[in-house]
């Protein structure tokens, strides 16, 4: 993507089809190449194109014998015509002056005459085509074996043996493999003609089915091999009269492990011999195998298999079962099947620029595992800083230069072949600039940051365009010293910074930047040499580490000397974990790689590495994840149950083999069942891996069958259940509609119990499985109990005596219950002793009753094994003492947990007396009931069992993060969050981790850790006006769960400027908020001012105040009636604490300001009353009065608070009352709660009104994060908290326009929080009280008195206004 980005950056406008080209060459593999020829030109520059060149023909591994001739054939297409070259073991061969050994006009190669001897073997060895077309480049074929057979040796010969007519005989001729293709065998020194029952193995033992008398005479095997034939011993085979007695089986020759390549043959020898005849079957993992019907399974004379074309499906394990009727004998033999290399994506053509990064993409697959490397032009690819290979197979390619052009090729290879694939790289010129004019360089290039292994660089524009809006900029850098130079681009218009990563300790590297805009790229500024910082004499990561899965238990690393050493490297550590664990363990390792054996099958794991020197550890590699190789499930499928459907169909239910069991993906289940009486009559069927339930149909009325159920992986068949059991029925009723009404319904009433007893429907066409009986004091619904189809009577106990009972009886099958019948009876009082009366319903249908009806299983248990994984066991009481079960009853668990409330049960069947309930979410309280149904019959469900998952890594980020600034500290934030959806478990902690790269690795970025469940942190000591990303990750006791997308946030430029979540400016304590609608943005002044204007605004504010308060404090000081005196003398008596003189200087606002220091303000809105009172509304006098603490509180304060803002939210907000302190003394009683329910009131408006008010929001990370409401008071004296002194406060007349009044206290130390208490909003007084209240006020005072004053205000005022207009 670097290079898409450096294309997107460097390409001008004219130049738009050059680079739909490179896009071409980088995006759509082959496209380029197919077009080639055909390029685009861009204005004032050439294109070349993509030339073909391939292979037609590539060698391929041969076999030769001595003296005999050889053609290695390989033929190249390109324009013009390649030259054609052969290595030899990596060595060109110098064909020019070779006598045996020349180029043919295609470029094979032809060996004349093949050399071999013991000490000389100059032809044997793995040869490779090179095909070169000069300016263009150079490819490379394949690698191909050539095999010189040897000697003949024989390793086993043929012995003299007799056999019984009608049996199978073999004859042993085993040579070296190589010369297997040339062993033949002669009878009587004749050449022995072969056919269906005389046949030879592929390791040359000689095989004889149904020996007759002309098989008799000498047999000898003859290896022809190019030079004189060689002989061996001669041996007699005499063939017997059958005695017609038995003898017991043996084996001949028995199928041994082989390892075939796909596409290959292979036979499986097995030959047996023994009285009678005996016949050879086989199986594949306990799989029958059909030789008739298939076209590639063959069984061969004697019994041997034959498979052609193999495929990845043909490996597993085979039985040969040899069976004669008095005896069976078998054996086993595991057939492996690999793969050559072949590839899944192969490079692709690809144009690009100088300096730009690049990337071929190649990916393989093959069995074994098969191993990449990269070849340039016909040489190995060395990795190196510039020459990189990622992601296992792609090679990375960095900084480009102009020799880095050519044709680049993968070439994969595993114990079975290899292969090749390349691709071209074509190195384009910069097209030209348009008319128009270039930017200068940019100037000021500067190193802001420089660290160990990253570079931060800053610059300002060029001098030809200061705004430098639309110019973005590379980065061209490399090390000093060195040619091959790199690009990084700016990730937007405009943004002058870059970071560089991935940098060397103590390394100077050169950058330059130059500047693009629309017409092409300007000049580069002058170098810049920085040198990164020396890193601790550790060693660094090891290069190019690199995993892959050998088996299904065993992965193998491979890693690289680190680059910087720092010393000699002591020895290396590998770390590793499974995924989805917390646990890491390691192992020390002395070379380069090392193989991990005993692991958990296909399951996977990362792995890191960290080299040690005398220093200590280095840093870590990034962890690399691989995948251990599927196998076959080591379990069988669980919970196998059967359900007889009817008298033809039996359905089967399973659940998957345990998670840790199935090896893979599970891809297919294998059905088999048979007759109980049919052992060996075995039939199978397949279904999908998804489906856990499969119907049998077609089966026999009446009869046992057995089931059993095995898993499939791609690998092969895992373990079978047991044999599972179970009858069809005799014949088959009508289930497409309900019951009818049972024919009759007696009830008989006892003191304490009613026996119930009935007889069935008269239908009896219609399935009936059970009956459901309701009963209950006069209603049937009460409880209902369900019984066998069989019963025919049931007596209900623990009644109540003397009470009316009401019952329903309902026969019910699988499509749902009948038409109920109804019967009343009333039990009998406690005097009554009689006898209870036996009785027999006599009606045609009563079959004998059954005595023992089911009883629920009891005992439950769950037993938690997993965050996902509960066991449920219990016992069975009509089961024997030993709890064996030995019929065809079956076990239905039920499960469901209580969060949501409406959470459905689900259901599973066992037959067996536990079940493995798995798929549970972590943390969570199920409960568990069992039932137990047997044939027709079923109880009722147990008691519950409870059991809570264990917890688990959460598995979702947290939510809702928020950045805001600092009110007052711009260099402090405060981050904001949610816990994660899926916690999976209690909370422990979270880590923020934050940076002012987004894109930089995880293990650069700031770590702030978070103790407990706080929901919210401070960060500070921050730089101003810079852009960070912050991210958050949960923790509980299971490990650390993923992080949150990345959240940015810019700090503000300075201390004084507003951002999110600073202040107003001071305007003064009497300073009011605007109203609705007019409310500016956060921080945000409403309109620059004049600093005289201010001034003269100030002080205006502050004359009319001290006016105001002259004037109330002379009306409260000239109240003579005694209606008011009642009333302070009143307020006196209530208020203890609080001493009022008449002087109205003892009267004092409250600085809420000197106790409450720690208090952060709530918005204030307008008051939705349209006539208020009045209010007050202290403010901060400056920005020091607010003192931060930084600690933490549970978080569930938080979450109260919330809660209360809900309580006041749909409170109505008439919480405005009489101002004047002397009026009346409810104003000072309810103060407190008024003033602090206004505080909640305010702040659940601010989220309803969304207006941009300065918010000082009340954080958990404050030692006093929620506000303390006093609890409701009591009826009678108020008592108040010392620590919260009250005084009257100020009135102000505000008619149309009113604040609430904020009034609010902190309470809490650090470390302790105290809960949260009621919200009181007291309301307005009465319209009648309020009027009362104003006439006793104007009564008190004489009109002169008040004609005085206001002459003084108006003097007040001109004087005022006089200032205002100077």
């Amino acid at each position: 993507m670097a290079a898409e980005r450096g294309a997107r950056r460097l390409l001008s406008t004219s130049s738009f089809w050059l680079y739909c080209l490179l896009l071409l060459g980088r995006r759509a593999p082959g496209a380029a190449a197919a077009r080639s020829g055909s390029a685009p030109q861009s204005p004032g520059a050439s294109i070349r194109t993509f030339t073909p060149f391939y292979f037609l023909v590539e060698p391929v591994d041969t076999l030769s014998v001595r003296g005999s001739s050889v053609i290695l054939n390989c033929s190249a297409y390109s324009e013009p015509s390649p030259k054609i070259e052969w290595k030899k073991d990596g060595t060109f061969l110098n064909l020019v002056s070779d006598d045996r050994r020349q180029l043919l006009p295609d470029g094979s190669l032809f060996i004349s005459n093949v050399v071999h001897s013991k000490h000389n073997k100059p032809d044997e060895g793995y040869y490779q085509c090179v095909a070169t077309v000069e300016s263009l480049g150079t490819i490379v074929s394949r690698t191909a074996k050539l095999t010189v057979a040897g000697l003949p040796r024989f390793t086993s010969q043929p012995e003299p043996s007799s056999v019984y007519a009608g049996n199978s005989a073999i004859l042993n001729c085993e040579v070296n493999a190589d010369l297997v293709p040339f062993v033949r065998w002669e009878q009587n020194r004749q050449p022995l003609l072969l056919d269906d029952r005389v046949i030879k193995l592929p390791s040359g033992t000689l095989v004889i089915s149904n020996a007759t008398e002309g098989d008799s005479g000498l047999y000898r095997c003859v290896v022809e091999s190019g030079g004189p034939p060689k002989y061996s011993d001669e041996a007699e085979l005499k063939v017997l009269p059958d005695p017609e007695v038995t003898s017991h089986l043996v084996f001949l020759k028995q199928p041994s492990p082989l390892v075939r390549v796909i596409g290959q043959d292979v036979v499986l020898p097995c030959v047996a011999s023994g009285l009678p005849t005996p016949a050879i079957k086989w199986m594949k993992n306990e799989e029958a195998l059909d030789t008739e019907s298939s076209e590639r399974l063959v069984l061969l004379s004697g019994g041997s298999l034959e498979i052609s074309d193999v495929t990845e499906d043909d490996a597993g394990t085979y039985f040969c079962i040899a069976d004669n009727g008095n005896e069976t004998i078998e054996a086993q033999a595991e057939l492996t099947v690999q793969a050559q290399p072949e590839f899944l994506k192969q490079p692709t053509n690809i144009y690009a620029h100088e300096s730009m990064d690049i990337i071929f993409e190649c990916e393989v697959t093959g069995k074994p595992t098969p191993t990449v490397k990269w070849v340039k032009n016909g040489d190995m690819v060395i990795p190196s800083d510039y020459f990189k290979i990622v992601k296992e197979h792609n090679l990375q390619v960095l900084g480009l230069v102009k020799s880095d052009e050519g044709f680049y090729q993968c070439i994969a290879e595993n114990d079975v072949g290899n292969a090749q694939a390349g691709a071209q790289l074509i190195i384009l010129e910069h097209a030209p600039a348009t008319t128009g004019p270039l930017p200068s360089a940019p100037r000021d290039v500067v190193a802001s940051l420089v660290s160990t292994r990253f570079i931060k660089l800053t610059w300002r524009t060029p001098a030809s365009d200061p705004h430098g809006d639309n110019l973005t900029y590379s980065v061209f850098y490399t090390k000093e010293g060195i040619a091959r130079e790199r690009v990084e681009n700016t990730s937007r218009p405009g943004e002058m910074q870059v970071t560089i990563q991935n940098l060397m300790p103590a390394t100077v590297y050169i950058f330059r930047v130059m500047a693009q805009n629309k017409h092409g790229s300007g000049e580069s500024s002058a170098p810049l040499r920085v040198e990164t910082q020396p890193e601790v004499q550790l060693p660094g990561p090891a290069p190019n580490i690199r995993a892959y899965a050998v088996s299904p238990t065993s992965i193998t690393v491979m890693w690289e000397t680190p680059l910087s050493g720092n010393g000699e490297i002591q020895n290396y550590k590998l770390y590793y974990m499974e995924k989805g664990t917390d646990k890491e363990q390691d192992v020390d390792v002395s070379s380069h790689s090392y193989t991990i054996n005993g692991l958990k099958k296909y399951t996977e794991y990362s792995f890191r590495v960290v080299a040690y020197n005398k220093h200590g550890p280095g840093v870590s590699t990034q962890d690399v994840a691989v995948r251990t190789l599927s196998d076959v499930p080591s379990a069988a499928p669980q919970n196998l149950s059967l359900e007889v459907r009817n008298s033809k169909s039996i359905m089967i239910h399973w659940q998957p083999p345990a998670p840790a069991t199935q090896n893979g993906q599970i891809t297919g289940y294998k059905i088999r069942y048979r007759k109980a009486s049919r052992k060996s009559d075995v039939t199978e069927t397949l279904v999908s891996g998804t489906q856990l339930s499969q119907l049998i149909e077609g089966l026999d009325r009446g009869t046992e069958y057995n089931f059993r159920v095995a898993a499939l992986t791609i690998n092969g068949t895992g373990p079978a259940t047991d044999w599972l059991s179970a009858e069809t029925f005799e014949s088959d009723l009508d289930e497409t509609r309900v019951p009818e009404v049972p024919s009759s319904l007696h009830v008989r009433p006892l003191v304490t119990s009613i026996v119930v007893s009935w007889t069935p429907p008269e239908n009896q066409n219609i399935v009936v499985r059970g009956y459901a009986i309701g009963y209950g004091i006069g209603s049937p619904h009460a409880q209902t109990i369900k019984v066998d189809y069989k019963q025919r009577y049931y007596t209900i106990e623990n009644l109540d005596p003397s009470s009316h009972y009401v019952i329903t009886l309902k026969a019910f099958n699988n499509v749902g219950e009948g038409i109920p019948l109804y019967e009343s009876a009333v039990t009998r009082p406690h005097t009554d002793t009689s006898e209870v009366d036996l009785f027999v319903i006599n009606a045609p249908y009563t079959p004998v009753p059954d005595p023992t009806p089911m009883m629920p299983p009891v005992g439950v248990q769950a037993s938690i094994l997993s965050h996902d994984t509960i066991r449920i066991t219990w016992a069975d009481n009509s089961l024997p003492k030993h709890q064996k079960i030995t019929d065809s009853r079956y076990y239905t668990v039920r499960w469901k947990t209580n969060i949501p409330a409406n959470t459905k049960y689900k259901n599973a069947n066992a037959t067996t007396l536990s079940y493995l309930v798995t798929g549970l979410k972590p943390n969570t309280l199920y409960e568990f009931s069992v039932m137990v149904t047997k044939g027709r019959r079923s109880s009722t469900w147990s008691m519950t069992a409870h059991g809570t998952t264990f917890e688990l890594v959460p598995t979702s980020p947290p939510k809702d993060v928020t950045v805001v600034s600092k009110e007052g500290k711009p260099k402090t934030i405060i981050v904001n969050w949610q816990p994660p959806s899926e916690a999976n478990g209690k909370i422990t902690g979270y880590i923020i981790y934050y940076s002012t790269d987004v894109n930089a690795e995880i293990h650069d970025w700031v770590i702030e850790p978070v103790v407990g469940n706080r929901l919210t942190h401070q960060i500070q000591e921050l730089t101003l006006d810079t852009p960070y990303y912050f991210k958050i990750q949960a923790r509980n006791s299971k490990g650390m769960g993923p992080m949150s997308e990345a959240v940015q946030f810019r700090t503000p430029k300075a201390s004084g400027s507003g951002g999110k979540g600073s202040r107003l400016p001071d305007l003064g304590s009497d300073y009011k908020p605007p109203m609705s609608g007019s409310n500016s943005p956060h921080g945000s002044p409403t309109s620059p001012l004049d600093s005289n204007m201010l001034l003269v605004i100030i002080v205006s504010v502050g004359v009319i105040t001290i006016v105001v308060v002259v004037i109330i404090a002379v009306f409260c000081t000239r109240r003579t009636t005694s209606h008011q005196k009642k009333k302070r003398a009143a307020c006196k008596s209530v208020n203890g604490s609080h001493k009022y003189k008449g002087n109205s200087k003892d009267v004092k606002p409250p600085d809420l300001w000197i106790h409450h220091e720690r208090l952060e303000l709530k918005p204030i809105d307008k008051s939705p009353d349209p006539n208020p009172i009045m209010t007050d509304t202290p403010i901060p006098r400056n920005s020091q009065d607010i003192t931060p603490v930084d600690n933490s509180l549970d978080s569930n304060i938080h979450q109260r608070r919330n809660s209360y803002r809900e309580s006041v939210r749909n409170t109505p907000s008439t919480d405005t009352m009489p101002a004047s302190s002397s009026q009346t003394c409810c104003t000072d009683h309810q103060d407190p709660e008024g003033a602090t329910s206004s505080s909640y009131l305010a702040s659940s408006q601010e989220e309803d009104s969304g207006q941009s008010l300065p918010t000082a929001h009340v954080r958990p990370s404050h030692p006093l994060k929620s506000f303390a409401v006093p609890a409701i008071p009591p009826p009678g004296p108020p008592t108040y908290d010392p620590a919260l002194p009250s005084t009257p406060l100020l009135s102000q007349q505000a008619l149309n326009h009113h604040i609430h009044s904020v009034k609010t206290a902190s309470i809490g130390t650090l470390g302790r929080s105290r809960p949260p208490m009621p919200v009181v909003v007291p309301s307005a007084p009465e319209v009648q009280e309020t009027t009362r209240m104003l006439e006793d006020s104007e009564s008190s005072y004489e009109p002169d008195e008040l004609t005085k004053e206001m002459a003084h205000l108006e003097g007040l005022m001109k004087d005022l206004n006089a200032i205002t207009t100077a």
